[in-house]
């Protein structure tokens, strides 16, 4: 179950998200190799942020998915999220960070129990 939640200092309209949250979606799903029916994601728009002491346009992530994450895959993953971001809100990939957690089943709930 990906889940990659996404915070950004630019606003972000009703029809970016839509954009964003969709191709995210896709990009989880085929660099992961889960079913695009497991994956979540978020964006919350116009957090206040500084990177490397600057509030132009950044971007921060985060990836939870129980397996599927790993050295091969997580650089794949952080090209394509900085290329949608790049793309859709005008955030350089050299202002976007991402953080991966590949955790147990145990660990995540879901329909009032655990995997």
């Amino acid at each position: 179950m990906p889940q990659l939640s996404l915070s950004t200092n630019v606003p972000v309209d009703a029809v970016v998200a839509a954009d964003i949250l969709r191709d995210c979606s896709r990009a989880l799903a085929r660099i992961i190799g889960k079913p695009e029916s497991y994956v979540t994601v978020s964006i919350d728009g116009s957090v206040p942020t500084s990177f490397a002491g600057s509030e132009e346009p950044a971007a921060y992530g985060e990836i939870m998915s129980i397996g599927g994450l790993g050295s091969g895959v997580n650089g794949k993953l952080s090209a394509a999220l900085a290329d949608i971001l790049e793309a859709k809100l005008s955030v350089s990939a050299s202002r976007f960070y991402v953080k991966f957690d590949d955790v147990q089943g145990y660990n995540v709930g879901f329909n009032g129990t655990t995997f």
